[in-house]
């Protein structure tokens, strides 16, 4: 057997142990932040890497049904382990985390037949994230998941300074067509085929809005995918939970790197 000399079992113990302390200090942050959007309270939900010093990308992460538990927490955090600090709005207001699907459905129904209200909160949540100290607020996208689809698109709609908008299993009803025209960047669509929430019929028609404004889009269809495949339920689901998460990796790389 070769004998390790002590020194060499020494050093290597000194370097695990500076290796780990490293590892260690590089940890996601979380933190809520109240905010106004009027008379009304709001509590947002910030992440981001301790490890990243300067400005960085922003994310504006814009909740599911369910509002600021869950994966909308988790995702905030996966998006900030990318290097981008995340801001997930509050939608409902200071601490309205509904539980059971009746309530989910009252709340969002209160925005989706108020676009103009699902626009002016959405915004307050934007301009929070934009104002912050860590972010270059020349380099901004949203990311909407499930009803949080349907704010993403009317919040850029508004023509408000993002390179980017993804839309996670949205919910594409009742937009205004013509308000396309204000987007900024462009659009990733990540959809299961047979999402029986929003059917395919609803993101043609966001398409072909997208198509007559002339904005860049990407659609990416899972196949054996329904509603919340994020939350998968059976193999096809697990794939598209995979490939969905790459998709917003590399889409943030490329709309960040190139500004536009």
């Amino acid at each position: 057997m070769k004998t390790v000399p002590v020194r060499s079992l020494a050093l290597g113990a000194f370097l695990a142990l500076a290796l780990h302390a490293g590892s260690a200090q590089a940890a996601i942050k979380t933190q809520y932040i109240e905010y106004m959007h009027g008379s009304t309270l709001l509590k947002g939900y910030l992440a981001y890497d301790d490890a990243v010093s300067g400005r960085r990308p922003g994310v504006l992460l814009l909740h599911y049904r369910g509002g600021l538990q869950g994966s909308t927490l988790e995702n905030a955090q996966m998006i900030a382990r990318m290097g981008y600090v995340v801001f997930a709005a509050d939608i409902f207001g200071r601490d309205i985390v509904p539980k059971e699907v009746p309530e989910m459905t009252r709340l969002t129904n209160i925005y989706n037949n108020d676009r103009a209200l699902m626009r002016a909160r959405a915004r307050a949540g934007f301009d929070v994230l934009a104002k912050h100290p860590m972010v270059d607020a020349s380099k901004l996208a949203l990311i909407g998941y499930c009803f949080g689809g349907t704010v993403a698109i009317e919040l850029a709609e508004t023509g408000v300074p993002v390179v980017g908008t993804i839309a996670v299993h949205g919910s594409f009803r009742n937009f205004t067509p013509e308000d396309a025209r204000h987007i900024k960047g462009s659009v990733l669509i990540l959809h299961g085929a047979e999402d029986e929430v929003a059917p395919l019929d609803e993101v043609n028609k966001l398409i072909a809005d997208l198509r007559a404004a002339k904005v860049p889009w990407e659609l990416q269809l899972y196949s054996g995918s329904s509603h919340g495949f994020d939350n998968p339920q059976n193999p096809q689901e697990e794939r598209a939970d995979r490939e969905y998460r790459r998709s917003i990796a590399r889409y943030f790389t490329e709309i960040f790197r190139s500004g536009s």
